[in-house]
């Protein structure tokens, strides 16, 4: 079984459409949050991921973008993105919005799934290693799943050691899902954050308990152009050529 996982589209369509090409037939879709936010495609990305076996989560841009959560929370060019798109969301797209959960615990694949980290599923950056020890030791399972921070990453636990290691992950090399507990980010989809501006995505292949990582190609100057049509906030769409 294979299983692409996902996370951070903010509503850029161009890079999702790009994730689904180069990933090609998968058995299920796992999006760790923030499907909208930012970018100039809220329901369209939306009715994407809806048309497969999906398992979604809701981000706090997507919480922010059906009142869940204060606008004033998010910084300036964020909080005027939420606002255009709370105006575009069609009422079908914002009541399904409005069902998703930050996390969410598979127990038939032994996998949490979080926005945040399994302390603060909506808020909590896992990016440093004394973060990543304190949510491994809270989760409950042996793999954990989690975006927000935009950045691939890999926080490790070895089964017999108290050390955390954290890795960068190498794209398209299989990362073995062993007896190791394992926190792991697998990037953006529509705002990279770690000076790749390539589409950010993994594929979990239950058979051989592997998760890889890719990078793809996508249209940047497509989305930007929708972006500055719809006049949101220069910052976001510069931000989005140099994968910051």
């Amino acid at each position: 079984m294979r299983i692409l996982v996902v996370s951070d589209i903010h509503a850029n369509f161009a890079a999702l459409e790009a994730v689904l090409n180069d990933a090609g037939r998968v058995d299920k879709v796992w999006c760790l949050g923030d499907v909208v936010g930012y970018g100039p495609d809220p329901d369209e990305c939306i009715e994407r991921l809806r048309a497969y076996d999906l398992v979604c989560l809701g981000g706090n841009h997507d919480f922010a973008a059906v009142g869940k959560l204060d606008v004033e929370d998010f910084s300036s060019d964020a909080q005027k993105a939420i606002v255009w798109t709370q105006r575009q969301l069609s009422p079908a797209n914002r009541a399904w919005l409005e069902t998703l959960s930050p996390a969410i615990i598979l127990a038939e694949y032994g996998v949490t799934l979080v926005h945040g980290s399994p302390r603060d599923p909506l808020w909590e950056y896992v990016s440093m290693p004394d973060v990543a020890r304190q949510c491994l030791t809270k989760m409950e399972t042996q793999i954990g799943l989690f975006g927000h921070t935009h950045m691939p990453i890999i926080f490790r636990k070895p089964t017999f050691l108290t050390g955390i290691s954290t890795e960068f992950p190498v794209v398209n090399e299989p990362l073995a899902l062993n007896l190791d507990r394992m926190l792991i980010n697998p990037g953006s989809v529509g705002q990279p954050r770690d000076d790749d501006p390539r589409a950010a995505y993994a594929i979990v292949d239950l058979d051989a308990m592997t998760l890889t990582h890719h990078r793809v190609l996508y249209d940047v100057s497509a989305t930007q152009g929708k972006m500055k049509q719809a006049k949101l906030p220069g910052g976001l769409v510069r931000r989005l050529r140099f994968g910051q």
